[in-house]
């Protein structure tokens, strides 16, 4: 599963598709602060970018993927606090 519930840590692992989008929106809310980490994030469907601009949850870790992390990430990273990549 690329969706997944560490504790308060939802972790985004390998390639994200559309139906991920729905669990990590499920899975955010709650109302719980959840962190989203993305250090073992590969890609993310648009569906996906969407539900983490809209709910806006704080985020860890750098991307393996040099466009997630180089373009996407400051994108995300706008306006909210980018946790370190060690959680």
């Amino acid at each position: 599963m690329t969706v997944r519930l560490d504790g308060t840590v939802i972790r985004l692992e390998g390639a994200c598709h559309l139906e991920d989008a729905e669990a990590l929106t499920v899975l955010l809310q709650p109302g719980e602060s959840r962190v989203v980490d993305l250090s073992a994030c590969q890609s993310l469907h648009g569906a996906v970018v969407q539900a983490l601009l809209a709910l806006r949850p704080r985020l860890a870790g750098e991307p393996v993927s040099p466009f997630l992390r180089d373009l996407l990430l400051p994108a995300l990273a706008v306006e909210r606090h980018v946790l370190p990549t060690d959680l």
